[in-house]
């Protein structure tokens, strides 16, 4: 991994389609809206996108911790975009600031952090999981 700066910007936009609405995996009676879960989903690419640059190969990064407020809805088609920034770094660990908008509002904010891993070790790792 080389150096990560503060300030590092990823992005990742979906269109919203009916896969990612609250009423298909949750509660089927909420109106047809962007679930929380896939806002999330958009933030964590955004960040990944944002550090991409700087992973040697071999390497990756998981997330760790996500602290967002979903203030808007988004209907379907709407398109969503995630914008995440560095603001820490710290050895392997990394933390942004997210935000996702859609093409009218700001509709989620937050916080959100990741660490970069050694995707052959954690293969080795999950493999020993996996044994019984």
């Amino acid at each position: 991994m080389r150096a990560i700066p503060i300030g590092a910007k990823g992005e990742f936009t979906l269109i919203v389609q009916s896969e990612h609405l609250a009423n298909r995996f949750k509660d089927t009676t909420l109106p047809p809206v962007l679930a929380t879960p896939i806002m999330i989903m958009v933030l964590e690419n955004a960040a990944l996108n944002a550090i991409k640059p700087f992973l040697d190969p071999g390497e990756s990064a998981v997330g760790t911790r996500v602290d967002v407020h979903h203030v808007a809805p988004s209907t379907l088609g709407a398109r969503v975009t995630g914008i995440a920034e560095v603001t820490r770094v710290e050895g392997r660990q990394i933390e942004f600031s997210v935000r996702a908008r859609d093409q009218l509002e700001e509709i989620g904010f937050g916080s959100h952090g990741r660490i970069v891993v050694d995707l052959a070790r954690l293969a080795k790792r999950l493999a020993a999981k996996e044994a019984p």
